[in-house]
């Protein structure tokens, strides 16, 4: 499924299976989730994307060849390809081990072809090993609402009252992480998304409610997933003082004016980029612990675009995923 210009439907179309190049593996994809990066790189709200591009970023697949240099790998394994598709290792960021900020990054589905098809060329070092116990179509949504629910929850400290606004496929991910650590958490939908906040109670939310609701009690920290700038003063005015309010999106509305008395008692705003492999490597494991458990709906690799309109229109609860296998 391939996106030639912002705005457009992706159409489908047919390729040669690409070849790997050295360091790369070829992967025939079992799955592949949508994610609301790819309503960002499609709506032109990311403006930099490769065109004509094969979007997706949340990708499962089995290895089907190896590009030269590559040892970490066997014609055979199951593996999982994320966001982060290279990095320079040169900038000061890769040198202080911050691979996340680099200045010269590759992203899977954006800056160069994702999973939305049946197979997909990527960086061998950059891939990683999945846990047995997710299926194709339950682990895909791992790989970046997993990844970015983990790497926002770290950034919220210890928080023992953690708010999660935009009740996602991220939300519904790092909620059942936060529950499992011992934390008391609120979920915040769309106003009027009853069915949204009943799922966030039944995945051991303490309270769910609107957007535009007050919590029972303020909280400690709030991840930010919903795209939405009103959200940060409307979280702000519910921080406890010290609280913590990360954005976790890659895009997000402009962030309205707001009275400094609201930031101030050392409440902090910060946002999340990408993620590094660590990252990767720490919540894929936590994941298989916990065990986190992914929602998922299901459509075909043909019908990405309806699953693009489903996602935007907030009709999905959890994720949605697209099964690349030729039987779907």
């Amino acid at each position: 499924m391939v996106l030639t210009a912002a705005h457009a439907p992706l159409r489908l179309v047919e390729h040669d299976v690409p070849e790997p190049g050295a360091h790369e593996v070829l992967v025939r994809v079992d799955a592949c989730g949508v994610c609301r990066t790819d309503l960002h790189i499609v709506d032109g709200e990311l403006t930099r994307p490769h065109l004509p591009l094969v979007p997706g970023h949340e990708v499962v697949g089995h290895v089907e060849a190896l590009g030269t240099g590559v040892t970490s790998f066997v014609i055979g394994d199951r593996v999982g390809i994320p966001w982060l598709g290279a990095t320079c290792g040169a900038c000061p960021y890769c040198r202080e081990h911050r691979e996340n900020l680099c200045d010269a990054p590759q992203f899977t589905g954006y800056t160069r072809d994702g999973g939305y098809a049946d197979h997909v060329v990527a960086r061998a070092d950059y891939c990683f090993r999945l846990p047995g116990t997710f299926d194709a179509v339950h682990a895909a949504p791992l790989l970046c609402a997993g990844l970015i629910g983990y790497r926002a929850l770290a950034m919220a400290g210890d928080a023992p009252r953690l708010a999660i606004y935009g009740f996602g496929a991220a939300a519904h991910l790092v909620a059942q992480v936060a529950v499992w650590q011992k934390r008391e958490v609120y979920a915040f939908t769309k106003p009027g998304d009853v069915e949204g906040q009943a799922f966030a109670r039944s995945l051991g939310c303490a309270w769910a409610g609107d957007s535009d609701a007050a919590p029972p009690a303020p909280f400690d920290a709030a991840l930010l997933f919903a795209p939405v700038g009103a959200l940060v003063p409307a979280a702000l005015r519910h921080a406890r003082k010290g609280g913590i309010v990360v954005c976790a999106g890659i895009h997000m509305s402009a962030i309205p004016a707001f009275p400094y008395d609201i930031l101030w008692g050392e409440r902090v705003v910060r946002s999340v980029a990408n993620l590094t492999r660590r990252d990767g490597e720490e919540f894929l494991a936590l994941a298989a612990r916990v065990p986190v458990h992914t929602t998922v709906e299901v459509f075909p690799l043909a019908e990405a675009n309806a699953a693009l309109d489903a996602v935007r229109s907030g009709r999905v609860h959890g994720a949605a995923v697209l099964d690349c296998r030729p039987s779907a």
